[in-house]
């Protein structure tokens, strides 16, 4: 995706773009087109610069859609979205994208804001049962933890990399995944990450006896 041109999309106002922690941002806007869990939206402040595609966070029977983005200093889009306030002006695509197909006793495994199309699902009652296991650096970027502690209970693993010992897994996904004794291959795992988090984590999969019908995957957005 290269240009506006290419997409159809709208023009929505921000009703709120809330900072929750250092460099990351919730940003709400009212829901133009209806969405399935697990879909990506464009946002754009004007159409000089390339569309960029984010996983919603919110449910599919919420009005407003929710938007979580980390900034990137060197990024062409974010260090604007981050200034937007209420009122400002977005552009916003039609929803897209096919990971959305989910089972129950699902296994999300996601890295940083990786965790936004799992917590649609989560909201949207897409899925029983399901584990989730969140990689961050830090216990601040363990996004929407009160809600995934208190509806998956000890379905809900923060694995933290650089967290001092204590409640937390310290170390990252993968390094869990390697020595998770409760790792079931009959299992469907459900991968959010940058790319080289996606590759590692499946590949670890694998090593472990769950076969590639069993791994589902979107390099986050």
């Amino acid at each position: 995706m290269k240009n506006w041109s290419d997409i159809e999309y709208s023009k929505q106002r921000v009703i709120s773009n809330t900072k929750i922690a250092p460099g990351s941002h919730l940003l709400k806007f009212h829901k133009n087109y209806s969405f399935i869990a697990g879909q990506v939206v464009a946002l754009g402040v004007n159409t000089e610069i390339e569309p960029r595609l984010y996983s919603i966070a919110s449910a599919e029977t919420d009005e407003l859609v929710t938007i979580l983005y980390s900034e990137r200093e060197e990024g062409s889009l974010t260090p604007m979205l981050s200034l937007l306030k209420a009122g400002d002006t977005i552009l916003v695509s039609k929803p897209f994208g096919t990971f959305t197909k989910v089972k129950d006793n699902a296994v999300f495994v996601a890295a940083g804001t990786g965790i936004a199309p799992f917590m649609s699902m989560l909201q949207s009652n897409k899925v029983n049962h399901a584990t989730v296991i969140h990689g961050a650096p830090y216990p601040d970027f363990f996004y929407f933890s009160e809600y995934l502690q208190s509806t998956l209970g000890d379905r809900y693993i923060r694995c933290c990399s650089r967290c001092l010992p204590g409640c937390l897994y310290v170390g990252r996904v993968t390094k869990f995944l390697k020595e998770w004794d409760n790792l079931d291959p009959d299992k469907n795992y459900y991968l959010c990450g940058s790319a080289e988090m996606v590759v590692e984590t499946r590949d670890i999969l694998l090593s472990r006896g769950v076969p590639v019908t069993g791994i589902n995957s979107e390099i986050y957005f």
